[in-house]
């Protein structure tokens, strides 16, 4: 009987979070005034989507402020009026700039699963002040990683703060959607993040072990009519971009221009074509320098605009740390004779993807990369072929088949590098509230003299539930399994990362949420007998406070066997560890994060212990401070002392990059990020002024100065950049 019982109160928390909501969107033939005043007759009469339960700090009130939200529909447009209340007109509005992230300000966002797989979504959001942001999510909100915050769409919003709550109207093109023509109904779902009463609020209720952004627990929005065709414009997106700069190191004068654009069109209301011609995939907002104390790569992410949208299509095959097959920031990227990265410059390329029907998904992509004789770069094709098939309710099986390969024979190319092919298949599988989600896969390459060890295969289950996240995963990658267009660590390994997380959710005081987590990770050599070649034991104590600030202290136990020599300071004089070598370690860390909604916040990451043979002490820290929601200044600072014995080199390395960011208005920004490495023997300033004169339509002026800092403080490169880029729909 006890027994029984047991699992009824389970079955009956677990329902609790199953609801059928809904909202009817209406259809209109009258105008909407966008003014941020809902005074039409048609909003009077237009259903409510209300009743927001809280997310945060517990999950199971209704919200102490609602939001109210309307929408309502024609041929062309959607139409959403929102009414936020709040006890004052005391937001929390950092900046003006577009693009903000929800943490830690007054806003409301929408997230709208147009083809009902509770797999991507496409998601709009704003603040009080009429700030915009829009973005797309994939992998079902299982992974913040999902989040694709470069994807810009044209729509227009406008608000008014009242002393008690405050207005949105929206208007967004139906085109903005890739929706199924005669479709009746789309999943649908709000979260509210509110400063005042210190809480997060969805429409439908979220257990507090899933992501507010979970697309596996949405309601629905029924249309009073079905959808017609989508008239979509074709967009064109021509670009042209001066510059002018003085490269000290190799005393010269350096002027270039360009121009270019880019073509998109909409097939069939949920297929995209993508054409870009002599693209110009020059950085105008520069990447953040890291400091890299492992002994592989680091990833940085894509901010390009044309392999953007429905990204995940060509992205999420593999394991994304250690067997991705793609990577598109490889392309147009390759290495000179010294073995440095360097632009490869892009001659064409198109991209067709979207949904063919409700369940089968495909993407191409094809772009030819221009040869560079002088640094033996090969002019090559890179394609990528993809499909995806819905299963079950709301997992998927996914193909591809990846090809680079020269497009010319050159007495500088090594045989091997004649061509390089990866097919695979994929399957994620979800559950239909996220307690179960998984990804197995397994991928075979293709190049010239290879014929055994050229695969990856991967497993990883994980089981979710309130007070329980148990993970088991694998990975296996072959010793010649390669893929020129992917993101490979290291090949010849197996590699195991289960972990067990027990979460604790106290009814009083000051902590919110806690959890105790156990992560070991195995790798071993195949080709080696198996030998294990590396394991880190994680163990961790995270908390999150009420008032939202966090704090988490870990404990790493590691080995690390050395097959090849390496040097953990990465100085150009040090002399480094004798391959075949063996090392055990253990280190502490500790994290505290502040209250984000205050003026002043900071996070502080201290750690210190062993390091292969010796000790290092490292501080990273980030301080903001803003006067919104025209100015914002932050600070990052990272220092590493490594400590090693006689005879191999000591360091102290360091990271500072300040930035500031001021925002006149909706219209123009001014960020300016210096960032000064001593692991990089570089200072850098990047001062960027941009000035959106009409939607999605920018010009920049952009000013780079970089020195060398290592031992003398010279001038290295400095130019100015002049970059117009205009959106014209035909």
């Amino acid at each position: 009987m006890k027994k029984l019982l047991l699992i009824l109160i389970g079955l009956i928390a677990s329902n609790a979070f199953s609801q059928n909501k809904s909202v009817t969107v209406k259809y209109i033939s009258e105008t909407i005034t966008l003014d941020g005043v809902l005074n039409e007759p048609a909003w009077a009469t237009a259903d409510i989507a209300t009743n927001f339960w809280q997310y945060f700090p517990t999950d199971s009130l209704q919200a102490t402020q609602q939001a109210e939200i309307k929408m309502l529909f024609d041929d062309t447009n959607l139409y959403v009026g929102i009414k936020v209340n709040a006890p004052t007109s005391d937001f929390v509005i950092p900046s003006l700039r577009r693009d903000f992230r929800a943490g830690g300000n007054d806003n409301i966002t929408l997230l709208f699963d147009t083809f009902n797989d509770g797999t991507n979504a496409i998601i709009f959001g704003t603040n009080p002040e009429g700030v915009q942001r829009e973005m797309l999510l994939s992998g079902g909100g299982t992974e913040l990683r999902g989040f694709n915050m470069a994807w810009d769409a044209k729509w227009k919003c406008e608000t008014k703060i009242h002393d008690d709550h405050y207005i949105i109207e929206w208007i967004i093109p139906l085109f903005s959607f890739k929706y199924r023509e005669g479709e009746t109904k789309w999943r649908f779902n709000s979260y509210h993040f509110d400063t005042q009463a210190n809480e997060n609020n969805t429409w439908v209720r979220i257990p507090q072990n899933q992501n507010i952004f979970s697309l596996a627990y949405m309601g629905e929005m029924i249309f009073e009519k079905p959808l017609g065709k989508s008239k979509s414009p074709i967009a064109i997106i021509p670009y042209i971009n001066a510059l002018v700069g003085e490269d000290y190191e190799n005393n010269e004068t350096v002027s270039d221009f360009k121009y270019g654009g880019d073509a998109r069109m909409t097939i069939k209301n949920s297929m995209n074509l993508d054409l870009t011609i002599n693209p110009d995939f020059s950085q105008v907002e520069v990447d953040r320098q890291v400091t890299n104390l492992t002994r592989f790569e680091i990833g940085l992410p894509e901010r390009r605009q044309f392999f953007i949208e429905n990204a995940d299509l060509f992205n999420d095959f593999g394991s994304s740390r250690d067997a991705n097959p793609f990577f598109s920031r490889r392309i147009g990227i390759a290495r000179d004779l010294d073995d440095n990265n360097i632009q490869n410059d892009i001659i064409a390329g198109l991209r067709l993807s979207g949904k063919l029907n409700n369940n089968l998904r495909i993407g191409i992509l094809n772009m030819q990369t221009e040869e560079d004789v002088s640094n033996e770069i090969a002019a090559s094709n890179n394609a990528v072929v993809t499909a995806q098939l819905k299963t079950f309710s709301r997992s998927n099986l996914s193909m591809m088949f990846i090809n680079k390969q020269a497009t010319k024979d050159y007495d500088f190319l090594p045989n091997e590098d004649r061509y390089n092919r990866v097919v695979g298949l994929d399957y994620r599988m979800a559950s239909a509230d996220n307690t179960w989600v998984g990804k197995y896969f397994f991928h075979k390459s293709f190049s010239p003299d290879v014929k055994s060890k050229d695969f990856s295969a991967g497993a990883s289950t994980e089981y979710n539930v309130r007070n329980y996240q148990v993970r088991l995963s694998g990975v296996y990658v072959g010793d010649n399994y390669r893929s020129d267009l992917g993101f490979i660590r290291r090949t010849d390994i197996f590699k195991i990362n289960p972990s067990f997380q027990r979460n604790f959710w106290p009814k009083t005081g000051k902590i919110q949420q806690h959890s105790l987590e156990v992560i070991p990770i195995f790798i071993w050599r195949p080709t080696l007998d198996f030998e294990n070649s590396d394991y880190t034991i994680i163990s961790r104590w995270d908390a999150r406070f009420t008032n939202t600030s966090s704090f988490q202290v870990e404990m790493f136990n590691r080995y690390t066997k050395l097959y090849d020599e390496f040097d953990p300071t990465r100085s150009d004089d040090g002399i480094p560890l004798p391959a075949d070598t063996d090392y055990y370690y253990t280190d502490f860390g500790m994290q505290y994060r502040s209250d984000q909604r205050k003026e002043l916040s900071y996070s502080v990451e201290p750690s210190y212990g062993k390091f292969y043979n010796g000790n290092k002490f490292s501080f990273q820290a980030r301080l903001n401070y803003r006067w919104q929601p025209h100015f914002i200044a932050s600070l990052d600072l990272r220092y590493d002392s490594i400590n090693l014995p006689e005879p191999y080199s000591d360091a102290s390395i360091w990271l500072i990059g300040p930035r500031i960011d001021i925002t006149f208005n909706k219209k123009l920004f001014w960020a300016t990020l210096i960032q000064y490495s001593t692991q990089q023997d570089n200072f850098s300033i990047n001062s960027r002024l941009q000035w959106r004169f009409a939607p999605l339509s920018d010009l920049f002026v952009v000013y780079n100065d970089n020195y060398f800092v290592d031992n003398r403080f010279a001038p290295r490169v400095r130019s100015l950049n002049l970059k117009l880029t205009y959106w014209l729909n035909l």
